[in-house]
């Protein structure tokens, strides 16, 4: 059933998709854009540039610069802090191709939508809406971790040469896009893996806390769990994570609030699974790259409750690099067909992000920690230790022992155990300003200014011309 759900409409794109890619000018808008089935064809195309491998490249490179894991291979400089050289400014350069060309594909669907002839208003709000959701989810992605960045929109899309827009213009972009998709999209998926509103509210949310807006941050995620739509999937053991929650063979889950959707056929697979695994855990049955990687004497994992269920998600492999070195088996698939032919779907926003971010945000606001807050964290904390997440149980945080400091520190850490391998605990840390003493405590190693932002890549700068490579490129490149 997950085959039919996601890539009945992922096959149906692939010539599309070549077309859009070589030759975008093409496709006639009145003979392509017509129908509700054409549209929605093109907008599948969105998402091909990221499900390929690159999101999961994207959250490698990511999860290499981490407290808690490392990184092997070519990945390996990433956990030295110090910059990236040639074979990792080659990765993020192919990543900015990845969001710019998926962003490309969304400006299509939002200039052309509207123009179609068989279309009614209703399916035009909506697709224009998922466009927008998707364009700037991209965003985000870039204005992380390049920080300002050409905007192209549908407006000036067949333009080369654009100037480096500041940060604060990206986010004002992509607030603007969040609001237009909240509004327009549907309140629940027609297919598996589309975007809702409730998937535009947890992405603003998500905006909204990297900005330090926390009321609106704690609001936006409190409309989601109010909502009442979504619960944390109930688990007793280590494998319940592994099968129940990220496993293989599930369509979806009553947490799923925004996954990238993958199935067991060739290129429609998730790649993590070749990048995190070990060929001794027998756990993916093409092996693995164990690309990222912990170790057990690490001061992260030291501190970990042994009774955390999570925690159990990293197994000890010595392949090499010592007798404490661990392996992640978050994600499993034995049934795989390939490399990137995983079923394992991305889980990139779920019903545990609403919980932390507004744990987090609703601290922030108040200046202190609310009995509504520490509820939201305690239920992500109970489901890791097996108990029911909405009653009260032993393992609970009490309200009393923190204040405002330590319940932000709190949070963060319980956003540590529960994201890993989602590529999110490096964006934690640069945002919170907490990289550079996290890491010096973790691993000894000192950051240097220029690792916190991606070089821009000199594909870029020799083909727009609005960029000047003297002022444009990020410090120390």
């Amino acid at each position: 059933m997950k085959k039919i759900l996601f890539l009945l409409p992922a096959l149906f794109l692939m010539a599309c998709e070549d077309a859009l890619k070589e030759e975008p000018k093409s496709l006639v808008v009145e003979t392509f854009f017509n129908t509700a089935a054409e549209v929605e064809t093109a907008a599948s195309a969105i998402y091909s540039p990221l499900r390929n491998t690159n999101m999961s490249v994207y959250e490698a490179t990511l999860e290499s610069q981490t407290d808690y894991a490392f990184g092997r291979g070519s990945w390996a400089p990433l956990s030295d802090f110090q910059g990236f050289n040639d074979a990792n400014i080659t990765r993020v350069a192919g990543l900015w191709n990845t969001f710019y060309l998926s962003i490309r594909n969304a400006n299509l669907v939002i200039r052309s939508a509207p123009k179609g002839a068989a279309i009614s208003p209703a399916d035009v709000a909506k697709y224009v809406g998922e466009a927008k959701f998707m364009r700037a989810f991209n965003y985000f992605q870039l204005v992380r971790n390049w920080a300002g960045v050409p905007i192209r929109t549908e407006a000036n899309m067949d333009d080369i040469d654009l100037k480096r827009s500041t940060a604060e213009e990206v986010y004002a972009l992509i607030l603007a896009d969040l609001k237009e998709a909240e509004a327009s999209l549907p309140d629940n998926p027609a297919v598996a893996g589309r975007p809702t509103k409730w998937a535009a509210k947890t992405l603003l949310a998500d905006v909204y806390l990297q900005l330090g807006q926390f009321a609106e941050a704690r609001d936006k995620a409190d409309e989601v769990i109010k909502s009442n739509k979504f619960s944390l999937v109930p688990v007793v053991t280590k494998e319940d994570f592994q099968t129940k929650v990220w496993g293989p063979d599930l369509v979806s889950t009553s947490e799923e609030i925004f996954y990238l959707k993958y199935a067991r056929q060739v290129s429609q697979g998730n790649y993590m699974l070749w990048i995190s695994n070990h060929p001794n855990t027998k756990l993916f049955n093409f092996g693995g790259a164990y690309a990222v990687y912990g170790d057990a004497s690490n001061s992260v994992y030291k501190a970990w409750d042994d009774n955390d269920l999570r925690k159990k998600l990293w197994d000890i492999v010595d392949f090499g690099l010592g007798a404490t070195t661990l392996v992640s088996s978050k994600f499993i698939d034995t049934q795989a067909v390939g490399q990137n032919g995983a079923g394992n779907d991305d889980p990139v926003y779920g019903y545990s992000d609403v919980l932390l971010i507004y744990a987090e945000a609703a601290s922030r606001a108040g200046n202190g920690p609310t009995a509504a807050a520490m509820e939201a964290l305690n239920q992500v904390h109970r489901r890791a230790y097996g108990k029911p997440a909405n009653a009260p149980s032993t393992v609970d945080y009490k309200l009393a022992d923190y204040n405002a400091a330590t319940f932000w520190d709190l949070v963060l850490r319980e956003r540590a155990y529960e994201f890993q391998l989602s590529g999110k605990r490096w964006l934690d840390l640069k945002r919170t300003g907490k990289a550079k003493a996290v890491i010096l405590a973790a691993k000894g190693k000192n950051v240097v200014d220029k690792h916190l932002l991606w070089p821009i890549p000199v594909s870029e700068m020799n083909y727009n011309k609005g960029l000047d490579p003297a002022k444009d490129q990020n410090p120390g490149y």
